[in-house]
C-alpha cells in the first residue's frame, strides 16, 4: 500500500476584505464595541500582545513593522503589517498603509486579508471614544482637538457619540488645516472655533490629541479641574504631545502599560520618576467594574491611547464577518 506523497497540498479559502468593503461595513459604533470587548479581553487576561517590530527600512524615508496577537475569548489571531511612507501624500495616497491578515487559531491556516488603513484610522478613534464613554463627565459640553490631520476627523466623529457636546474647539500649529475640521464638526451640528492651546485648554471639558509632536503642546496650567484626555497621537521613543506635570496630576489610564512607560505619553514622567507603573490603570478595568474609573467633577483623567495590535485584530474580525454575512467578501484558493 503506497503512502500518501511528501509534497501532496490542498488548498485554503481565504477570504479577503478590501478597503473598500471596510468603509462600508464598519462605521464608528462597530468599532466601538469591538475595541470595547478587547480593551475588557486584555484587562481579563485573555488577550494578549505580541512584542511589536517597527524599523526604518533605509529607502523612502519609511517606517515598516507588525503588531499581533490573540484574543482567546474571541478566537482571534493575527497580524498587522504595514507602516509610514511620509511622501505618499504627495502621490495621492494615505501616508500609513498597512494590511491585516488573520489566522484560524486552531491549525493556523490563514483566513482573511483585510485591507488596514481605514481600520487603522476608525480603531484609533473607537479607543479614545471608549475613554470618553468611561471617564469623561456626564455633564461634558465642550470637545477640544488638538492636531488637524487625517485622522482628527475620525476622532471627532467618534467622540460626538458618546457625550451631548454643544461645541467643538480645535487647535493646530496651522490654523488654515483646520478647514477640514470644520466642515466635519458642521455636518454633525455642532458650531466650531479655531482657538488657542490656553484658549482650548480653558474650555473643553474633554480633550482629544491626536498629533505626532515631541513637545508638549498643553501645559498642564491651561487644564481645567474635571476634563478628560485622549492623548492619541503618534506614539515612539520621545513622543510628547502634553505637559509631563499634567500626566503627574491626573489619574491615568491606558490600552498598554508597557506601551505608555516606554513610547507613549507617560514616558518622560516614568523617566524622571515622578510616576510609577503601578499608577497607571488598563482602561479595561473600568469596562470590567474592577476600577470606579473617574471618582470625582474635578478630578483630570488621561487616557494614553498608544495603539496595539489587537485592536488591528478585533476591528478586523467584525469587518471579516459583516463582509462575509453581506456578500462582500472575496473568496480565493491558496
Amino acid at each position: 500500500m503506497n503512502s500518501p506523497s511528501s509534497d501532496s497540498t490542498s488548498t485554503a479559502l481565504v477570504k479577503m476584505v478590501s478597503e473598500a468593503v471596510c468603509e462600508e461595513v464598519i462605521d464608528t459604533a462597530s468599532a466601538f464595541d469591538a475595541i470595547e470587548q478587547v480593551f475588557s479581553a486584555m484587562a481579563k487576561g485573555d488577550a494578549y500582545n505580541f512584542p511589536v517590530i517597527r524599523q526604518a527600512i533605509g529607502h523612502a524615508d519609511a517606517l515598516y513593522g507588525f503588531k499581533s496577537g490573540f484574543d482567546r475569548s474571541a478566537l482571534t489571531l493575527g497580524v498587522k503589517s504595514g507602516g509610514y511612507w511620509p511622501g505618499n501624500s504627495a502621490q495621492g495616497m494615505t501616508n500609513h498603509q498597512s494590511t491585516i491578515l488573520l489566522f484560524d487559531p486552531d491549525n493556523g491556516s490563514l483566513k482573511a486579508l483585510v485591507g488596514g488603513n481605514y481600520l487603522t484610522a476608525i480603531r484609533t478613534a473607537a479607543s479614545s471614544a471608549v475613554s470618553i464613554s468611561h471617564l469623561a463627565r456626564q455633564d461634558a459640553k465642550v470637545l477640544g482637538i488638538v492636531g488637524a490631520g487625517h485622522q482628527s476627523a475620525y476622532q471627532l466623529r467618534a467622540a460626538v457619540k458618546t457625550r451631548q457636546f454643544e461645541k467643538i474647539v480645535a487647535w493646530n500649529h496651522r490654523p488654515e488645516s483646520l478647514s477640514g475640521l470644520r466642515a466635519v464638526a458642521k455636518s454633525v451640528g455642532l458650531p466650531f472655533e479655531s482657538v488657542s492651546q490656553e484658549q482650548l485648554g480653558a474650555e473643553a471639558d474633554v480633550i482629544i490629541t491626536i498629533t505626532s509632536a515631541f513637545k508638549p503642546l498643553l501645559m498642564k496650567s491651561w487644564i481645567k479641574p474635571g476634563t478628560h484626555l485622549a492623548c492619541m497621537g503618534t506614539d515612539t521613543k520621545g513622543k510628547q504631545e502634553v505637559d509631563a506635570e499634567l500626566v503627574v496630576s491626573a489619574t491615568l489610564f491606558t490600552d498598554e502599560i508597557a506601551q505608555s512607560i516606554s513610547i507613549g505619553e507617560a514616558q518622560h514622567a516614568m523617566a524622571s520618576g515622578t510616576i510609577n507603573s503601578s499608577d497607571i490603570t488598563p482602561l479595561g478595568d473600568v469596562i470590567n467594574k474592577v476600577h470606579a474609573g473617574r471618582t470625582s467633577n474635578d478630578e483630570i483623567t488621561l487616557f494614553d491611547g498608544t495603539g496595539v495590535g489587537l485592536q488591528d485584530l478585533a476591528v478586523a474580525s467584525v469587518a471579516l464577518k459583516l463582509a462575509v454575512q453581506k456578500g462582500k467578501a472575496i473568496s480565493v484558493h491558496m
